[in-house]
């Protein structure tokens, strides 16, 4: 009986053989390979904002920060010194709160809806793009209490949770250069 490889014709056994070179395209996660190797020290100074409403540029910086740590190996600092292999600097360009719904009976807004609009850019210590995306936007709903003994600001909570949310796909984006 002849052996396997021998009854494959040779456009399979070449196939199969490219196919084995190829790898299955995943990796580790935090093995970013588009960032550079010597990359170690990640700097996040506080986002920017070009927006009236204070507050949500630290948010946003530090869940940042969180998920950079978390899910990589870089020594993330939170101020751009020269000792750090990149720099990441984010923009807060728009930050909108729009009612969704109306409470007939007080003929007030019961639900509002905030949406914000990030640029961001990673640059290595030579001031190379390493990553740019001018455009994230993200939203995020959150009810209001028209109740007043029992009224909680719910929007810096809708913020905390926007802020996690843009942190995670931003530092996916990040390590896998989308």
């Amino acid at each position: 009986m002849r052996p396997f490889a021998a009854r494959l014709p040779v456009p399979a056994l070449t196939f199969l053989f490219l196919a084995g070179l190829g790898g299955c395209g995943y990796h580790t996660l935090g093995a970013a390979t588009h960032l550079p190797p010597g990359l170690h020290t990640l700097a996040v100074p506080v986002f920017q904002t070009r927006t009236e409403i204070y507050g949500t540029e630290t948010a946003m910086t530090d869940a940042v920060i969180r998920e950079f740590a978390a899910r990589t190996r870089f020594r993330v600092t939170p101020s751009s010194s020269e000792d750090a292999d990149a720099v990441l600097h984010g923009t807060i360009l728009k930050e909108l709160v729009s009612p969704l719904t109306y409470n007939s009976a007080t003929q007030q807004s019961s639900s509002f809806l905030i949406t914000i609009i990030v640029s961001v850019t990673l640059n290595g210590r030579d001031g190379q793009v390493l990553y740019q995306n001018n455009n994230y936007t993200f939203r995020q709903q959150y009810e209001s209490t028209s109740d007043l003994p029992t009224f909680l600001e719910e929007d810096p909570a809708a913020v905390e949770r926007l802020s996690r949310e843009f942190a995670r796909q931003l530092v996916a984006d990040v390590l896998e250069g989308y």
